[in-house]
C-alpha cells in the first residue's frame, strides 16, 4: 500500500493544521459551504481536501512523503478507497441510511418547481409570508354564508346548534393542517400548488375528475356567481340609504347594478396574481370582521323581539323533520369554506429545508381562524338570540336587521354595513377567481409552452368575470339552496383531506391516526349524502321562487 494518500475529512470537522514543506508551499484548507454543515447525507463526500497525514488502520501514524500534493476533487469513475485509510464515521447513522434516506436530501426534492408555474397567476410570485396567508385565508373563510347560521339554529336549537357548530369548526380545522402539511411532498420531490393537483396526485385523475372537480370548481365559480347577487343587491340597498327617501335621482335596476358590480370587480381582476391581491384580501377580512361584529351588536342592543320562541321548528311529518335537520347541518357545513384555496395560498410562500412553508402558513391560519372564530359564534349565537324563529330563512341577519330596526338604527349605520358587504363580496370574488384565471391560463401555457400575453389575459379575465355576470342574472336565487350546496361542497372541506392524508402518509395501521382519519373520512361521505339527499326534498317540499332572468 502507498504510503502517500490524502484523508477526506466530513463536514464540519475541521481540517488539522499542516506542517509547511520546504520546497513546496503549503495548500490552504478549502471551507465547506454553509449549507452543509451538519447534514448526515454529506457525511462521505469529499468536500475537503488538504494535506494531511493519513491514519493508519491500527490507529498509529506514518511519516508521508510529499505531504503537501493536491488531489484531484473528483474520484475517478470506479475507483474504491483503500481499506487502510477509510475516512473514519463521524455519525452513528447506518451506512446504508446514508446518503439515500437522508431528510435533508428529500427536503432539498421537495424544494423543486414546474418551470411553468413562473407562468402561473397562483405560483408567479413566491415571495408571501404568514401575514398574506392571514389575509387570505380571513377574506376567504369568512362571508355572506356566516349571516344564515341563525336560520340553523331555528331548527337544532340551542344546544345542538352549538354542539354542532363547534364540531364542525374543530373538524374543519383539523383538515386544514392536513392539508398544509400535504403542501409538500418529500418522497416525489414536489410543491402541489393546487386542491386538484393533490387531488389527482392521490387518487389518479380520472377520479379527481369525477369526485372532485365539481365541488371544487363550485366553491370558486359557483361561489363568484353567488358574491354578483349579493354585491350587487346589497349595492342597491346602500344606494337607498344613501340617497334616502326623498331622493329624485331615478334609481338603477337590480341588473343594473349587478353590471356596475360586475364591472369593478373585473378591474381588480386584472391584478396579475395571488400575491399582488394581498392587500384588497386585508381589506375584505377588515371588511368582514367589522360587518359581522356591527349585525350581532346592533341585533344584541337592540334586544329580543317580542313574542321571539326558541323551540326547535317542526312541520309535518317525521320524514319532514329529519330532513329538516340534515339541510341545517348543511347550512353550517356552508359557512365553512376556502379549503379549495388553502393549497394555493401557501404555494406563493417560499420553502426551503430550513425554513419550510407549512410553517408559516400554519401560523396564518390559527391567527384568521381565531378571528373567524370571534365572528361566527357570536353572530350565531346573538342572532338567534334576538330574533329566534323570526329570523328570515333567506338573508339571515341582513335581512332581519333592516326588516326589524331599519327605523331604530341610524342610517349612517345601516349604510356603512351595506358598504363593507359590498367591499368584502367585490374582495372575496379577486381569491376566488383567481383558481379560475390559474386554471384558464394553464391551459394556454401547457400547449403553447410561454406565458399568456398581457392582452389575453385582461380578456379571459374580462370573459371569466361577465360569464359569472350572466349567470347571476339568469339563476339569481343560487341563495335558496344553501342546505344542498353545503352538502355538494362538504367532501373538499371534510373529507378529501382525511383520505389524501391515509393514501399519502401512511400512518400507523389501527394507530391513532389511521383510526381518526378513516373515522372521519367514511362519516363525511355519509353526511354528504344525507345532506344532499336532504337539501333535494327541502327544495321540492317547501319550493323555491324560481324566476329565471328575474333577479329582485
Amino acid at each position: 500500500m502507498s504510503k502517500e494518500a490524502n484523508e477526506i475529512s466530513s463536514a464540519p470537522i475541521t481540517p488539522r493544521p499542516v506542517a509547511p514543506v520546504a520546497h513546496e508551499q503549503q495548500q490552504p484548507p478549502v471551507s465547506c459551504p454553509p449549507s452543509q454543515y451538519n447534514s448526515p447525507s454529506l457525511s462521505r463526500s469529499p468536500l475537503l481536501e488538504a494535506a494531511v497525514p493519513a491514519a493508519n488502520h491500527h490507529g498509529g501514524t506514518e511519516d508521508v512523503e510529499g505531504a503537501g500534493a493536491i488531489v484531484p476533487s473528483k474520484t475517478p469513475k470506479g475507483a474504491r478507497t483503500p481499506l487502510g485509510i477509510r475516512t473514519p464515521r463521524m455519525s452513528l447513522t447506518p451506512r446504508f441510511l446514508t446518503p439515500l434516506g437522508s431528510p435533508v436530501r428529500k427536503a432539498l426534492k421537495a424544494t423543486r418547481l414546474d418551470p411553468e408555474d413562473a407562468w402561473l397567476p397562483i405560483t408567479e410570485s413566491r415571495n408571501g409570508n404568514k401575514y398574506y396567508a392571514a389575509f387570505h385565508t380571513l377574506c376567504s373563510g369568512i362571508g355572506i354564508q356566516a349571516l344564515v347560521l341563525p336560520v340553523a339554529f331555528t331548527i337544532l336549537g340551542w344546544t345542538w346548534g352549538i354542539i354542532c357548530l363547534t364540531v364542525t369548526f374543530i373538524w374543519q380545522l383539523y383538515t386544514l393542517y392536513l392539508l398544509i402539511h400535504l403542501h409538500e411532498n418529500i418522497e416525489t420531490g414536489v410543491r402541489y400548488s393546487r386542491y386538484m393537483q393533490l387531488f389527482s396526485f392521490t387518487f389518479g385523475e380520472r377520479t379527481a375528475n369525477l369526485l372532485g372537480l365539481f365541488p371544487i370548481m363550485y366553491l370558486s365559480g359557483g361561489n363568484c356567481v353567488a358574491l354578483i347577487v349579493i354585491g350587487g343587491s346589497t349595492s342597491k340597498l346602500f344606494f337607498q340609504i344613501v340617497c334616502g327617501a326623498t331622493c329624485t335621482a331615478k334609481p338603477l335596476t337590480t341588473v343594473e347594478w349587478f353590471l356596475v358590480f360586475t364591472c369593478c370587480a373585473v378591474m381588480l381582476s386584472l391584478l396579475p396574481n395571488l400575491n399582488s391581491i394581498a392587500g384588497v384580501s386585508l381589506i375584505g377580512a377588515i371588511t368582514a370582521v367589522a360587518y359581522c361584529t356591527m349585525m350581532w351588536v346592533v341585533s344584541v342592543t337592540e334586544g329580543r323581539l317580542p313574542d321571539v320562541s326558541y323551540d326547535p321548528v317542526r312541520r309535518g311529518s317525521e320524514v319532514a323533520r329529519v330532513f329538516d335537520v340534515l339541510n341545517a347541518l348543511g347550512i353550517i357545513a356552508f359557512a365553512f369554506r376556502g379549503h379549495n384555496l388553502i393549497l394555493e395560498i401557501q404555494a406563493t410562500m417560499p420553502s426551503s429545508e430550513k425554513h419550510p412553508s407549512n410553517v408559516p402558513m400554519w401560523r396564518g391560519v390559527k391567527v384568521s381562524y381565531t378571528l373567524i372564530a370571534c365572528c361566527l359564534f357570536p353572530i350565531a349565537i346573538g342572532g338567534y338570540w334576538a330574533y329566534g324563529h323570526l329570523i328570515p330563512a333567506n338573508g339571515g341577519m341582513l335581512n332581519a336587521i333592516y326588516a326589524f330596526h331599519s327605523k331604530d338604527v341610524s342610517q349612517f349605520i345601516l349604510g356603512l354595513m351595506s358598504l363593507f358587504v359590498v367591499v368584502n363580496a367585490m374582495s372575496s370574488f379577486q381569491i376566488y377567481g383567481m383558481p379560475m384565471f390559474d386554471h384558464m391560463e394553464s391551459k394556454y401555457t401547457s400547449r403553447k409552452k410561454q406565458p399568456l400575453p398581457w392582452w389575453l389575459r385582461c380578456i379571459s379575465r374580462a370573459m371569466f368575470g361577465f360569464g359569472c355576470f350572466f349567470i347571476a342574472v339568469a339563476i339569481p336565487f343560487l341563495g335558496s339552496v344553501a342546505g344542498l350546496i353545503g352538502g355538494i361542497a362538504l367532501p373538499v372541506t371534510l373529507v378529501y383531506p382525511c383520505w389524501m392524508w391515509l393514501k399519502i402518509k401512511k400512518p400507523k395501521k389501527y394507530g391513532v391516526s389511521w383510526w381518526v382519519n378513516w373515522v372521519l373520512g367514511v362519516l363525511g361521505m355519509g353526511l354528504t349524502g344525507l345532506l344532499i339527499a336532504a337539501g333535494l326534498y327541502v327544495v321540492i317540499d317547501t319550493g323555491i321562487k324560481v324566476s329565471f332572468f328575474k333577479p329582485h
